[in-house]
């Protein structure tokens, strides 16, 4: 117990001199400006945005051993749930200033697995196997282009020029495309017999034909849509300035119902439209197609022996 106090004491005596160190420095030198040493953030706040970080890990295994047991709706709901750890583990980063290099290759990590790997065996399981091995390389294909995608994504992050739109389709993106229509066709059941344009889509999502071409021409004009140099828009360089809050929450109000009154058709709507405004933006002369050949320049990249 002495031996606790006279530390503590040689604490408040230390403290105590550099508290009148300061203030006789300003009272000599107003114009001095005295820099205080930050108080390092414990290692709990850089453990939380990879505990969430894991949470995506977990959801996109868990999608892979769904789709292999044949349960392609819950396949499908991970892959979303991992689409929204994904999300948090960057907000969560952020706002705790926890931001790390490590986080950020653990991140890509996960992504592969998550939104890579186990919408590639989804679609195989869930309808691509009937094609044999031109099945498989479509899959494969899919896989590879959301590795380089990631890739991609890291070197530019790593010189700066990450921070505006994306270059490319973000392969979170891409997956939910997969999972939408996989719960679309899985989970959807026609409300009413009256509705006939519900009943139409119930019977066409029910033909095995329809399954197969979809997933065969989807999955590889995803998989040349994330490598493509075509600019997507992200939520940082969205401008609402123009329009009034009230409006804003009213928009968001009639989002929301219009997604809870068929989640299947409007969560597919949201994520294929998406994927689809690249293409059209560049089309109609909106956007450029982004320079990146200075990723490939020797002095952006990192080399590491795994």
């Amino acid at each position: 117990m002495a031996i606790r106090q006279r530390r503590k004491g040689m604490k408040a005596i230390q403290q105590g001199l550099t508290a009148f160190r300061k203030a006789r420095l300003l009272s000599r030198h107003p114009d001095v400006t005295v820099l205080v040493p930050k108080k390092k953030l414990g290692g709990a706040i850089y453990i939380l945005p990879n505990l969430i970080t894991t949470g995506n890990l977990f959801f996109g295994f868990f999608s892979i051993v769904k789709s292999l047991q044949g349960s392609f709706l819950w396949a499908s709901a991970a892959i979303l749930l991992a689409a929204i750890f994904d999300v948090l583990d960057g907000r969560v980063a952020r706002m705790t200033k926890s931001t790390s290099e490590f986080g950020v290759q653990y991140d890509s990590l996960c992504d592969l697995v998550s939104f890579g790997l186990a919408p590639s065996l989804l679609m195989y399981q869930a309808g691509l196997n009937e094609l044999g091995r031109l099945g498989w390389i479509i899959c494969f294909i899919f896989l590879a282009c959301g590795a380089l995608r990631l890739a991609r994504f890291n070197v530019q992050s790593s010189i700066g020029k990450a921070s505006g739109d994306f270059t490319g389709l973000p392969i979170p993106m891409a997956a939910g495309v997969v999972a939408c229509f996989v719960a679309l066709w899985a989970g959807f059941e026609a409300k009413s017999d009256d509705f006939q344009v519900l009943v139409w889509i119930d019977r066409t999502l029910k033909d095995n034909a329809f399954r197969t071409t979809y997933f065969a021409v989807s999955g590889f004009l995803l998989a040349m849509a994330m490598v493509t140099n075509i600019p997507y828009r992200s939520h940082k360089t969205i401008n609402f300035k123009g329009v009034k809050p009230f409006r804003l929450l009213v928009m968001g109000v009639a989002l929301v119902a219009l997604v809870a009154a068929h989640p299947e058709i409007f969560g597919f709507l949201l994520f294929f439209g998406y994927a689809a405004s690249g293409p059209i933006e560049w089309l109609l002369g909106w956007t450029k197609l982004v320079d990146d050949d200075d990723i490939f320049e020797s002095g952006s990249q990192t080399h590491l022996d795994s």
